[in-house]
């Protein structure tokens, strides 16, 4: 907080943690540093935290490195940060530890805050999904990228409603026909083709991939 507080000396520095802080011992008494004690889990606290100051520019996640705190402080938190604006989560290496709620054994389908975020990149190219059942997902339309660092996650906000070229409506069918019909005329022709052999066979691996996730348990 000192680092942050001499080098954005305009701004206002707000730390929580879940112990007391001795402001005076950690020589934190300056005039643009607020801290707060209060879990970083605790829906009222942090609400409390947001009512008081608002919205923030950058925010950093520094605190238990538990899974389950990462990622409720991620909805909590990255709903009331600036458009442009950072969040950061350190110590990304707990998500391999399952002493900290992470897992090691099971790496690619674990509930952990790495595979929460790897699977947030999804919502960076949501308008692509060409899935005619995909319906809205948190976060879709609110970030424009991710950088995975050694133990470091940055997520930046902002807006990203980019129109597809590919899909409409997340139908490559529907895309095409209307691209094939529009040019050329021939509605009937396109539409055999598109929305009724095409459409068929998105349908048969939809079918397909639902029952493998029942089968296999991913949901």
């Amino acid at each position: 907080m000192l680092i942050w507080s001499d080098y954005f000396k305009n701004s206002i520095i707000v730390g929580i943690d879940i112990h007391k802080i001795d402001i005076e011992e950690k020589n934190l008494d300056k005039k643009n540093i607020r801290v707060h004690q209060g879990s970083q889990n605790d829906k009222k606290f942090i609400n409390e935290i947001i009512n008081q100051y608002g919205n923030f520019d950058i925010i950093i996640d520094d605190g238990s490195h538990i899974s389950k705190d990462v990622k409720k402080s991620f909805h909590l938190l990255f709903p009331i940060l600036n458009n442009k604006g950072l969040y950061v989560v350190e110590d990304m290496q707990t998500s391999y530890n399952h002493f900290f709620g992470g897992n090691s054994f099971d790496l690619k389908y674990s509930n952990t805050h790495m595979n929460f975020f790897i699977n947030l990149t999804d919502r960076l190219n949501y308008q692509e999904i060409a899935n005619p059942f995909y319906t809205t997902k948190d976060y879709d339309a609110q970030i424009t990228n991710i950088s995975f660092y050694h133990n470091l996650v940055f997520v930046r906000k902002g807006l990203n409603n980019t129109v597809s070229k590919e899909v409409l409506n997340h139908s490559y069918e529907d895309m095409k026909f209307q691209e094939k019909s529009d040019r050329t005329g021939n509605k009937l022709r396109y539409y055999l083709k598109y929305k009724i052999f095409y459409k068929s066979y998105t349908y048969s691996l939809f079918i397909l991939y639902f029952i493998k996730k029942i089968i296999l348990f991913r949901f």
